[in-house]
């Protein structure tokens, strides 16, 4: 079933629940109405009935009364009418209304129902492009009638290479998967400072690899959080702007406490990412058509995913600035 059938079925569900009351409430309005218009004009004839004011007064009730009767008709008459038009009014606002609504209910089926099979069919293509380059590899080798051992053990390294990828990939898909899905992970009292120095203890090999230095600004803030997570957090945050820093440049981390928020930034001095893909960066397998992705480093464009949902999971939020050549900024928002 296409959406847009499913939008026409709710839509008419939506109608037809109107109209029904419409109708139903009508339909009492028609017999109050008629009923109170017909005692009115009973009682007024009870009265003229009840006057012998001159000679022949029989005569002018019973033209009184077929008056009345005509009248009643009338009243009758324009009042279905009315009734009719006014429903045949709400008919087409429902239906319009009832469309508009019907979009609204479905509209989060629809944006899960799409990122499911976007995520199926990113998930698949990143799952085969490892396994199918070792096939070849393998396919290519047995077919050599000339191998020897130092070519095995080469393609046994290549092939191992493409081993890790998998498995860094099942990783991140996994942590993604208990990030979305738990929501119940152990709270303590934990120090942000401590937490970032964690990070940092582990992306320091490659921020030394690409002589990268860090300058900090940190505060002794304490938040209410999950420890592991927090360090996944910013252990992606300081990952990505060391693999998308150019060597010798500098990484800012910055920390303040405003309000009841703890704030914190990192700061790169990278290439930086273009404005229209700054609203799917965190999306899953989302990966950027500038040389960020071409970048030998480059993950599966799940980290991010990832931070987001710790973010959530945090009850926090989590935003990013950024011009091309001068660098990102990422600001993570916790409650303190």
């Amino acid at each position: 079933m296409t959406f847009k059938s499913a939008y026409l079925k709710l839509t008419a569900f939506y109608v037809l629940i109107v109209m029904i009351i419409s109708v139903f409430f009508s339909l009492v309005l028609y017999r109050i109405s008629s009923n109170e218009l017909n005692q009115s004009l009973r009682q007024q004839m009870r009265n003229l009935q009840e006057l012998q004011f001159f000679e022949g007064s029989m005569n002018y009730i019973s033209d009184f009364e077929l008056m009345r009767l005509q009248q009643l008709a009338q009243a009758n008459h324009n009042l279905k009418y009315y009734l009719i038009y006014f429903n045949s009014v709400i008919f087409v606002v429902s239906f319009g209304l009832g469309y508009f609504l019907a979009k609204r209910t479905l509209k989060p089926i629809r944006q899960m129902m799409e990122s499911q099979n976007r995520f199926t069919a990113d998930a698949s293509h990143e799952l085969r492009t490892p396994l199918t380059a070792m096939k070849s590899e393998i396919e290519v080798n047995l077919r050599d009638q000339n191998l020897n051992l130092e070519n095995a053990k080469k393609l046994l390294r290549s092939n191992l290479e493409e081993v890790e990828k998998l498995e860094n990939l099942s990783s991140s898909l996994l942590k993604l998967a208990n990030y979305e899905n738990n929501k119940n992970l152990a709270m303590e009292n934990v120090a942000l400072e401590d937490i970032i120095a964690e990070s940092y203890l582990r992306v320091e090999r490659q921020a030394k690899e690409k002589q990268i230095t860090f300058e900090n600004d940190l505060k002794n803030i304490k938040i209410n959080g999950n420890r592991d997570s927090l360090i996944q957090l910013f252990k992606i945050l300081l990952d990505n702007a060391i693999k998308y820093s150019k060597p010798n440049s500098k990484i800012f981390i910055l920390m303040d406490k405003i309000g009841n928020d703890a704030v914190i930034k990192v700061r790169d001095q990278g290439m930086g990412i273009e404005e229209e893909d700054l609203k799917h960066i965190f999306d899953r397998f989302y990966r950027t058509d500038l040389s960020r992705s071409k970048n030998k480093n480059n993950g599966y464009g799940l980290g991010l995913s990832i931070a987001m949902q710790i973010v959530k999971m945090h009850k926090g939020k989590i935003n990013v600035e950024s011009q091309i050549n001068q660098g990102s900024e990422f600001t993570v928002i916790l409650p303190a």
